[in-house]
Order: structure tokens, then C-alpha cells, then sequence
């Protein structure tokens, strides 16, 4: 939905972006522990209005890459 502009279930265009802020309190973040310190991912949402589906993404490549490192 990030890249067509439209929902793959029901192909609806009505698509809508839901920012996250990595410092918020449970926030839809995905947490990369490091010696000391924590640091979160922030995950963006894409919602279809029409039908409800979601999608998530880590939009910024250095925050894939750190995934990357954590888990890979």
C-alpha cells in the first residue's frame, strides 16, 4: 500500500498513513537492545479504510539496518 497507492485485498484507493514516534510509550515500535541503552524502530502503518487491512513499515533504510544487526 506504500509504494501502489492502493490496498491489495480489496483495491480500494483510500489509504491512509499512520506515523509512529519511537519515544512514545507503546508506541508500534520494534525495540533494538544495545549495551546500556534501548533503542526503538519506529514502524509506520498503512490502513485501507475500505476494508480495514494494515501493513507496517520500517521506512528509513539506517532503521532496516539496525534490525539487521539486532536479529539478523
Amino acid at each position: 500500500m506504500k509504494n501502489t497507492k492502493h490496498c491489495p485485498k480489496c483495491g480500494s484507493r483510500e489509504v491512509v498513513r499512520v506515523p509512529d514516534n519511537a519515544h512514545r510509550y507503546l508506541a508500534n515500535s520494534i525495540c533494538i537492545t544495545r549495551i546500556a541503552t534501548v533503542k526503538r524502530v519506529p514502524v509506520a502503518r498503512y490502513v485501507c479504510r475500505a476494508c480495514g487491512y494494515v501493513e507496517n513499515w520500517v521506512e528509513r533504510q539506517g532503521e532496516r539496518d539496525d534490525i539487521a544487526r539486532a536479529f539478523g
